[in-house]
């Protein structure tokens, strides 16, 4: 199957992006995805390598060493890393959206100062919304960021942090400065190794366990002024800002999850016998692959569309990127799930890698936004026009 709809006229450089990105993933990251699964190892030197060809800041500009892409560039990028792990794909996918959001909203010093480490992957960086207390309810978050002289002194505790833990990291954090609500709410850059900066245990999960999950606590952690991005109160519209095209990042990487579980499902159905035909013989699972294929089509081109309209700056890519977050990483699932009932007892084995891609896709349904937050958004811009 495609991964160029006909929709969409792809470029020459970006049938060659995509294909880039596959070769990576078949040859750097499938070989090793289910040891990495089970072992909950992180493959921070195999991201770096990733990062040595420009995947460490797909989106993040030219001039501090980003590779200064589109948003439909990127939805293809991860679409084809996750082929080879989806877990690998979506961390690399929340590292691009942190860099961003430096890119974007940090002063020009801030961006000469944190970048150029951050497209490499010599630090890695992770976003800190979700708290114990708020997770969809995110601007009732209450981390708090009370000032002192030239710094700022953040209590509080976040959950569920992708890539946390880690000496070097960087940490994009939104905290309370203000009163409740949204507008009282500003966004940090904590550097790795701050004093008052902790991590709760590495969190036991059903899947991505090729990247740590934590909670990170902030202790009287004393954090420079000069490392609050944007304005005090502008931390709620940049981190909805992030979401938009992290939504757009997980989707993919629920695509190509989805598509490495076909792929496998197709081949298995080649050889395998039952009844003196190959299973692929057999008209209802024809018809059944005929739906997953179908379906993970138009997953595709409601991404690719909403990722154009977002680079474009259509006015409805808020909209847009949450119908796509929503449908995708649905549908990735139900085709990962068809894929395992496909290969019978053998699906349920973890030596074939159905079962863990199912494991792995799961929690896109709800991380960056469950998909009831998803409808809301795409109900409130229905009635609100």
């Amino acid at each position: 199957m495609s991964a160029a709809p006909a929709l969409f006229t792809l470029s020459e450089d970006h049938l060659a992006l995509a294909e880039m990105a596959r070769a990576f993933a078949a040859e750097k990251i499938a070989p090793f995805a289910l040891e990495w699964d089970q072992t909950k190892h992180f493959p921070v030197e195999t991201l770096r390598e990733a990062a040595g060809l420009g995947m460490g800041g797909v989106y993040v500009g030219e001039d501090v060493g980003g590779s200064g892409l589109t948003r439909l560039d990127a939805a293809l990028v991860f679409e084809a890393l996750a082929t080879g792990c989806p877990t690998v794909s979506a961390y690399l996918s929340i590292h691009n959206m942190c860099a961003w959001m430096i890119d974007r909203f940090g002063t020009g010093e801030q961006r000469r100062a944190w970048l150029p480490a951050l497209v490499t992957m010599d630090k890695l960086a992770s976003y800190c919304l979700t708290e114990p207390g708020a997770g969809s309810d995110a601007a009732a978050l209450r981390t708090r960021a009370r000032r002192d002289g030239d710094a700022y002194v953040l209590d509080g505790q976040k959950q569920f942090i992708s890539g946390a833990g880690n000496a070097d990291d960087f940490y994009v954090v939104m905290a309370r400065t203000g009163a409740d609500g949204p507008k009282g709410i500003s966004a940090f850059v904590v550097e790795g190794g701050t004093p008052g900066l902790g991590f709760g245990a590495n969190e036991r999960k059903m899947g991505w366990n090729a990247q740590p999950t934590r909670a990170v606590i902030f202790e009287n952690c004393r954090v420079p002024a000069v490392n609050r991005l944007g304005a005090e109160g502008d931390g709620f519209k940049i981190a909805m800002a992030g979401l938009d095209g992290g939504r757009l990042n997980i989707g993919a990487c629920s695509l190509g999850g989805a598509q490495s579980a076909l792929d496998k499902a197709l081949a298995y159905m080649g050889e395998r016998r039952a009844f003196g035909k190959r299973l692929d013989a057999f008209q209802a699972l024809q018809f059944r692959l005929a739906d997953m294929a179908t379906e993970l089509e138009a997953a595709r081109m409601l991404l690719y569309a909403a990722a154009a309209a977002y680079d474009r700056g259509d006015s409805q890519a808020t909209q847009r990127c949450a119908m796509a977050k929503r449908f995708a990483t649905d549908t990735g699932f139900k085709v990962a799930n068809d894929a395992l009932q496909l290969f019978g007892g053998y699906g349920y084995l973890a030596d074939y890698g159905i079962e863990k891609i199912v494991r792995d896709l799961r929690v896109h349904q709800i991380l960056e936004g469950t998909n009831e937050i998803m409808r809301l958004i795409i109900a409130r811009g229905l009635v609100t026009g």
